[in-house]
């Protein structure tokens, strides 16, 4: 969801006010109190803000893109000043491919984004051109709320605090967009939306979103843990931009008015939309792990040295698979990959099975650590089965059991003789 893959220079003005200097005090009779000063010598208090100064406070969602970091959407504060005549837009979607350490941050889950503002036209530049459509929601504020969000937003900005450690799930552009709107309500949003849920989970979403680029819909489903398959409140899946839209369009303020009060739609979306929900891979995951254990049946028995070889492959491919989810649950912060099942079916282990698979290529009979290797490794790939029978072990993997189950079974049948 990040704004863009570039470094972006941002120009911030600052202006410096000084207030006038305050009348000169009027000779007065020194027996008197302060309060005794007559109104006339007294100091004018300044006039009070007007209803009509407050600035309008919306909510711009920009709709998924084509680029990976594009898929979720984006969003941003809009801050319509009148004393101005300005839009601004605060958003908290930016970062910087040159700053020291990027790529290991990003590797190790520790990534640092920062809060930028500058004109809503500008800001929407991008999106226009690379034809990603955007809306803008206006919320009724009342005038102290208006203030005092765009004064924390445009401290915010300018300060330390813009910058802010980044989490796929909770804390990312969009839901520090809604974090920052609950504060000014007072905490409406979060009443409102925590006890609420349509089903959705952090996978159903990420896979969902990601679709298009099926490359990528697999690297989450593979790599996410039972972290990601809890259902979500409606305040926790507003870490997509158009889902708090949509919720933002159910808030209902004190008095049963709408926080949302209009909606325009800024430019139109010109590119593909991603489905509107998961693709459901459990009965073509089921047919093709069954054809595959069939294949490689009757490979073993025809060609066993074909068959060897397309087991090389594919253990190469599940050992570093898991070789990568050991690394995300005990070398880095991203948490939503912590003790993920799919180790049962792409084990590191298969790394060690390729100097029996080199033996089987080459017609020699595998060492008998090569066959004790194997059964652990479909052992394992069992253990993951029959973990999908127990209430409490909620992770959504059971496509990839279907998968590769019957699979490892098949192997271990055609390349253990003893098997």
């Amino acid at each position: 969801m990040a704004r863009s893959n570039w470094r972006f220079a941002v120009a911030l003005g600052l202006w410096l006010l000084t207030a006038p200097l305050a009348p000169a005090l009027a000779q007065a009779d020194l027996a008197a109190s302060p309060s005794e000063v007559p109104a006339s010598q007294a100091t004018p208090a300044p006039p009070a803000p007007s209803e009509a100064d407050a600035p309008r406070i919306g909510v711009v969602t920009m709709e998924p893109g084509e680029i990976f970091f594009e898929r979720f959407g984006h969003n941003a504060i809009v801050v319509d000043d009148p004393a101005s005549g300005r839009r601004i837009s605060y958003n908290f979607g930016y970062f910087d491919l040159d700053e020291p350490n990027f790529f290991a941050n990003f590797i190790h889950g520790q990534m640092r984004y920062w809060l930028v503002a500058l004109p809503l036209e500008q800001d929407m530049a991008r999106y226009r051109q690379l034809g990603r459509g955007a809306s803008l929601q206006w919320l009724d504020l009342t005038a102290d709320q208006a203030r005092a969000l765009a004064d924390s937003l445009e401290a915010r900005a300018s300060g330390e605090g813009a910058r802010y450690r980044y989490d796929y799930f909770t804390s990312n552009c969009s839901t520090q967009v809604r974090d920052a709107l609950d504060e000014a309500l007072g905490g409406t949003l979060k009443t409102q939306l925590t006890g609420r849920s349509q089903g959705n989970t952090y996978r159903s979403e990420s896979v969902r979103l990601a679709a298009p680029a099926a490359w990528m819909a697999i690297g989450f489903h593979v790599g996410l843990a039972d972290y990601a398959d809890k259902p979500l409140s409606r305040w926790e899946e507003s870490f997509i931009p158009m889902r708090l839209r949509d919720a933002l369009r159910e808030v209902r303020l004190a008095d049963g008015r709408p926080l949302v009060v209009a909606e325009e739609i800024l430019h139109e979306h010109r590119i593909g939309q991603p489905p509107a929900e998961a693709p459901r891979l459990r009965v073509p995951a089921l047919f093709t792990g069954i054809a595959l254990a069939l294949a490689a049946l009757w490979l073993g028995r025809r060609a066993p040295r074909a068959l060897a070889g397309l087991a090389l492959g594919f253990w190469t491919v599940a050992g570093l698979a898991g070789l990568t989810m050991l690394f995300i649950w005990f070398g880095s912060a991203h948490v939503a990959g912590h003790g993920n099942e799919n180790l049962l079916l792409l084990s590191p282990l298969c790394l060690f099975l390729l100097p029996g698979g080199w033996a089987r290529l080459r017609g020699r009979e595998p060492s008998v650590r090569f066959r004790w290797l194997l059964r652990i490794v479909v052992a394992g790939a069992a253990v993951a089965g029959f973990l999908k029978f127990l209430p409490f072990r909620p992770q959504e993997n059971v496509e990839w059991v279907l998968l590769l189950l019957p699979l490892h079974w098949a192997l271990l049948r055609r390349l253990d003789p003893r098997a």
